[in-house]
C-alpha cells in the first residue's frame, strides 16, 4: 500500500565533446621585483570605544535583564508557594472529613 518511491536518475541525452588539449607556453623569467615593505601590523583585535551613550545603553540592557530574570524567578516560587498552601488545605479538609466520619461509626 506504502511502498517508497525510489527516484531514477537520467542519463544525459546530448552528445558529449572530447577535451581540447591545451598545449603548455614556455614561461619567460622576467625581472627581478624587490619584495614590498611590510606593512605596520594590523591590530589583532579592534578597540572598543564606550561612549558615555553606549555605556547607559549598556547598563540599561543590563538592567532590564536582571528586572526581568527577577520576576520570571519571583512569579515561579509565588506559584509552588501558592500550590503548597492549596495543597495544605486540601489535605486538612479530607484529614478533618476522614475523622468525622470515623466518629460517627
Amino acid at each position: 500500500m506504502l511502498r517508497p518511491k525510489i527516484p531514477t536518475n537520467p542519463t544525459p541525452a546530448g552528445h558529449l565533446t572530447p577535451p581540447v588539449l591545451v598545449e603548455p607556453t614556455a614561461v619567460v623569467p622576467s625581472a627581478q621585483v624587490p619584495p614590498p615593505a611590510p606593512a605596520a601590523p594590523a591590530p589583532s583585535r579592534p578597540t572598543v570605544q564606550l561612549t558615555p551613550g553606549t555605556a547607559l545603553a549598556l547598563v540599561g540592557g543590563g538592567t532590564a535583564v536582571v528586572l526581568v530574570v527577577g520576576a520570571v524567578l519571583v512569579s515561579m516560587l509565588l506559584a509552588v508557594a501558592i500550590t503548597g498552601a492549596s495543597v495544605a488545605v486540601c489535605a486538612l479538609v479530607i484529614r478533618s472529613l476522614v475523622h468525622a466520619d470515623a466518629k460517627r461509626r
